[in-house]
């Protein structure tokens, strides 16, 4: 494929559309409609236990750190609280813009509205991003949320660990949001029926954050940015750290989800600060199942996928040497081996979409 134009309204997006890969019918893992069913069944239950300790601890963090300024005892404390702030909100804008942790609607609505705002992300404008991600993964031209290009932009990404690209994009996209308008990129996906909605909110949180900012200087204190805006700086590494590993250095342009997808077995504070999408292959294959009921949508399929990655360490040790293969052969990737008891690949598209590799 030679140099990729990731632009949404570049030749690849319209390539991509004319080969069929934009809106393609993905491969699905068979499951009985009975067992789908039953694991796409909504509770309030492991949600709201799940939500009652982020916030609790949010707090708990929060009120040391301020309690302890400025000695550097806060430090472990501000450290915590911007983890909670700056990376579980991530996971939380995720699911609850899918709909699926809380049975009912207006809790998801309230998170995924909160976590959009720790997140700096306009929920209208991500909403519609989200969808067009599960509908053209990883196809180049159309997903507006691939971190990592070909050849991958590993500065980038390191700078995203400290959120210094990503969220000072995240400020200015919200600030031309207020000004009353869209840019480009934004209105090839976002019904022209919401953009006062996407107007509509970035004017609030531009006063929000003007409020933010106007009594840090009256107090002239950074306290008040320590715990709203800043947070989403010193605390986003732990995100970027789980994000990057759902699809760096795997397949482009195919529509198997088990080329293009990770699952990497992590621990149980990363999984809860990630919400489980550490199972990122059964997540996009069945995007609406809760995420609680991953790990036993994992077992029931995992006869289908590749190998799990065994840790975050071990998913690092196999994606890092193809990103910086790419950096001089853009055309590799990490070819995933299935097992014996998978169903094969389409290989009649993925020749097409890999340029004649099987």
């Amino acid at each position: 494929m030679g140099v990729r134009n990731y632009s949404l309204l570049g030749p690849d997006a319209q390539r991509a559309v004319k080969t069929g890969l934009a809106a393609a019918d993905w491969y699905h893992t068979d499951i009985p409609r009975k067992d789908m069913k039953a694991l796409m069944k909504r509770d309030d239950g492991p949600a709201m236990r799940d939500t009652i300790v982020l916030f609790a601890a949010m707090f708990l963090f929060a009120s040391a750190a301020v309690w302890l300024w400025p000695s550097w005892w806060s430090a472990p404390f501000w450290l915590a609280y911007g983890v909670l702030y700056g990376s579980a909100m991530d996971s939380r804008w995720h699911e609850c813009g899918h709909g699926t942790p809380f049975r009912t609607a207006k809790y998801n609505d309230w998170v995924y509205q909160i976590a959009s705002f720790c997140m700096v992300r306009n929920p209208v404008t991500w909403r519609w991003s989200h969808a067009r991600h599960h509908t053209d993964t990883i196809i180049v031209g159309r997903d507006p949320e691939i971190v990592a290009m070909r050849p991958p932009a590993l500065l980038r990404i390191a700078l995203n660990f400290f959120g210094i690209l990503d969220a000072f994009a995240g400020w200015k996209r919200m600030i031309l949001n207020a000004s009353g308008r869209l840019d480009a990129e934004e209105r090839t996906y976002i019904p022209e029926s919401e953009h006062p909605k996407v107007i509509r909110i970035a004017r609030i949180w531009t006063a929000i954050y003007a409020v933010v900012i106007a009594t840090s200087l009256a107090t002239q204190s950074i306290l008040p940015v320590m715990l709203i805006g800043l947070p989403r700086l010193y605390g986003a590494w732990h995100h970027v750290l789980t994000g990057v590993l759902q699809h760096a250095g795997l397949a482009e342009n195919v529509i198997d989800h088990r080329l293009n997808s990770r699952t990497v077995y992590m621990n149980p504070l990363s999984r809860f600060i990630y919400w489980n999408m550490n199972y990122h292959i059964e997540h996009h294959m069945f995007p609406m199942v809760p995420y609680h009921r991953l790990p036993q949508l994992h077992e029931m399929i995992r006869h289908d996928l590749p190998a799990p990655n065994r840790s975050i360490w071990q998913a690092y040790s196999e994606a890092l040497p193809i990103l910086i293969r790419q950096l001089r052969y853009h055309d590799d990737f990490l070819s995933r081996e299935l097992p014996k008891t998978a169903r094969p690949y389409r290989i009649d598209l993925h020749e097409t979409a890999l340029g004649g590799r099987p």
